[in-house]
């Protein structure tokens, strides 16, 4: 007779998860070094993950570190010695893997798919030689890809490719990105082996996923990746074990069970960036139970920040440059807080604004 699945609730998946990402600033003092970058952290506005680090503890740079291209095209931090193995853990798994990862906006290029991928990849091998603007990179690598690939811009008065083939495939094409003020350029990742032959290693990917965000479905997984549930089971980890989520199945590995169920509940108060790994779950009625709450934190343009109160998102939160080196944030509650959560966030708001370079910051709390 089989063993019964493990059952958790809500909040100790929460507090476990709190202590995988080392909310709890439990990861030391350098950037490459904390768990989340086995997964990457996104960069989206510009400066979200030096934001998302210094909340886990971790300031200044680290030239261990890259911006690429990553997870569904969007920009994340990752180990530049980890990129390789990157790259074809997130190579489409089949034809209708890639297929699915286009949009329908050029629908006979995605039909092309893995051509689709392979031949984006080679064009941005082949151009970004050298740092170029990002502009220079779309022109030339759209001269170099199936016409299928490309559309009519109404905006640029041009042909050029689909962003976002473009930007799935950056990474396989060895490009990282390099960031000055509001313009990103591109740039060769040095002695870059070329486009991987096939996907590989995706199941660690998962694992990771799993370990930093779990437990958690195969429909969750894919849908941080990118893809769809039904490809994802070809790759589905060994090692897992399954748990019951307020009597939803997920998974976990297996080794991470004792860390779930004795996970101690967090007691901090965190002011989270917007696209924070602790946010990217698929999950989000399990992270933020109340739509109203989900429809204020993630938005279709610009998402706020999140503060986070002993593993719970209790609001939101914008900062705005409010003359040179004084940064002003609002923090919208979603219910009365605490004197002690008050002043927590004051403390909190000192580390928002030394990973802005500010050297002045005030906090306006107001409710929703």
């Amino acid at each position: 007779m089989a063993a019964q699945a493990p059952q958790v609730d809500r909040r100790q998946v929460l507090a476990y998860r709190v202590a995988a990402q080392q909310l709890d600033r439990s990861g030391g003092p350098r950037p490459g070094d904390l768990a989340v970058l086995s997964l990457g952290v996104q960069d989206t506005p510009y400066g979200a993950a030096r934001q998302a680090l210094a909340a886990r503890g971790a300031t200044g740079s680290d030239d261990r570190l890259e911006l690429v291209w990553s997870m569904r095209g969007a920009p994340h931090l990752h180990r530049r010695t980890e990129l390789p193995t990157l790259a074809a853990k997130l190579w489409p798994l089949s034809d209708a893997d890639a297929t699915r990862r286009i949009p329908g906006q050029i629908g006979a290029g995605a039909r092309l798919g893995l051509t689709a991928f392979r031949a984006t990849a080679e064009a941005f091998q082949a151009v970004v030689t050298t740092e170029l603007e990002r502009g220079v990179v779309s022109r030339a690598v759209s001269d170099r890809v199936p016409a299928e690939l490309t559309y009519d811009c109404r905006a640029c008065q041009a042909r050029h490719i689909s962003g976002s083939v473009f930007q799935q495939a950056g990474l396989a094409g060895g490009v990282r990105l390099v960031v000055s003020g509001r313009a990103a350029r591109l740039a060769p990742l040095p002695d870059w082996p070329g486009p991987p032959a096939a996907a590989a290693h995706t199941a660690e990917l998962v694992a990771t996923y799993l370990r930093l965000l779990g437990p958690a479905t195969p429909a969750d997984a894919a849908g941080f990746l990118g893809t769809t549930a039904t490809e994802l089971r070809q790759v589905w980890p060994s090692g897992l074990v399954e748990v019951r989520v307020d009597a939803r199945a997920a998974w976990l590995p297996a080794d991470a069970l004792d860390a779930l169920t004795g996970a101690p509940a967090p007691r901090l108060v965190r002011l989270l960036p917007p696209g924070d790994p602790l946010l990217a779950g698929r999950d989000r009625d399990l992270l933020v139970p109340v739509r109203e709450h989900q429809r204020q934190l993630w938005r279709a343009i610009g998402n706020p920040g999140a503060l986070l109160v002993d593993g719970e998102v209790v609001g939101t939160w914008r900062a705005r440059q409010a003359g040179k080196g004084r940064l002003e944030l609002t923090v919208q509650a979603f219910s009365a807080l605490s004197a002690r959560v008050r002043r927590e966030i004051d403390a909190e708001a000192v580390t928002v604004a030394a990973a802005r370079a500010a050297t002045d910051v005030r906090v306006r709390v107001e409710p929703t």
